[in-house]
């Protein structure tokens, strides 16, 4: 959704003028913006009070290098930056598409073969991430954008490179209470397997509808990362198992992205299919081309009593063949 810019709003950030707010995080707000010659950004800028701090402009300026490094077809690129002007700010390729947050606000939870997809498009994306040295360090429903041909991460940019520890000499924290590791939750350095912990939480809320730490304040939900197992007693069995491994308290015993990748390809090829295909309003149905998403999901799985119809046809269709050949 673009809200309209409000008075005090810039109208130009760089050589992009802004046309609506996207959203407003920690660390800024983000604007819709467009080139000269009509392309579509997504500017983050700075909140004020963060820029003038010199260990926040550093760790901007070394990230936002890092950044420009990532690539894939999974991830929203950075395509320009201002490190150095009076309120840093960078853009973005623009991705049209609501974030999971807002799908499962509106649609409910997606079924077992969805999330399957949505796991294999994000850990390729994580994949990519790692490649370039950073850890992405806040994944979560609303930083992940689904487009026509598969979900999108955002809001690398401003990660960390890997080992890296939160911003605290800029008095803020980066990572949201719920989906962050627990070693990312004691203030502990990070790298890829802390990803791997937060993608298991995103795979939850979107096969339940909500974290596997539950509600609760800031200190309530970071003691359960911490000290208590995931809850994940509503999860489908055909996901269970893939999110158990991303949950693992301990980082060295967590899956890498690629090994996810792998995981997720025989969990689909094993998930029975949607009889009927439905569409979720939040998500835009595909062109028609080869893709590996559709983003089509079903509110309920395959029956087993239309499994058993299926087959019994499709034997009596093999009957008949048979019979006709023989005479």
């Amino acid at each position: 959704m673009l809200d309209d810019l409000q008075p005090g709003d810039p109208r130009l950030i760089g050589p992009y003028r802004l046309r609506g707010v996207l959203g407003t995080g920690g660390m800024g707000r983000v604007f819709l913006g467009a080139s000269a010659d009509g392309r579509l950004v997504a500017v983050k800028v700075v909140h004020t009070g963060l820029a003038p701090d010199p260990a926040f402009r550093a760790c901007f300026r070394r990230e936002t290098e890092v950044a420009r490094k990532v690539s894939g077809p999974f991830t929203a690129p950075l395509v320009d930056a201002d490190v150095d002007g009076p309120v840093p700010w960078l853009a973005t390729a623009y991705v049209a598409g609501a974030s999971l947050a807002d799908v499962v606000a509106e649609g409910g939870p997606m079924a077992p073969g969805a999330v399957l997809e949505l796991a294999a498009g994000l850990a390729e994306g994580l994949s990519a991430i790692h490649a370039a040295g950073v850890v992405h360090r806040d994944l979560k429903p609303s930083n992940i954008l689904l487009a026509q041909d598969g979900p999108r991460l955002i809001d690398f940019g401003i990660s960390g490179a890997s080992g890296g520890t939160a911003l605290t000499g800029a008095g803020l924290m980066i990572g949201s209470p719920g989906y962050m590791s627990p070693e990312q939750a004691e203030g502990l350095p990070v790298g890829p397997p802390s990803d791997i912990f937060s993608l298991g939480a995103v795979l939850t809320f979107a096969a339940t509808g909500e974290g596997p730490f539950g509600l609760g304040s800031t200190v309530a939900l970071i003691y359960r990362v911490i000290h208590r197992a995931a809850d994940l007693t509503r999860v489908p069995g055909e996901v269970r198992g893939l999110i158990e491994r991303c949950l693992v308290k301990d980082p060295a015993l967590r899956p890498t992205a690629r090994d996810l990748l792998a995981a997720t390809r025989t969990a689909r090829s094993v998930t029975a299919r949607p009889a009927e295909p439905v569409t979720g309003s939040f998500i835009p149905r595909p062109a028609r081309r080869e893709s590996r998403f559709s983003w089509q999901r079903l509110r309920q799985p395959l029956t087993v009593a239309t499994l058993i119809a299926a087959l019994v046809g499709a034997a009596a269709m093999a009957g008949l063949a048979l019979t006709a050949a023989h005479r």
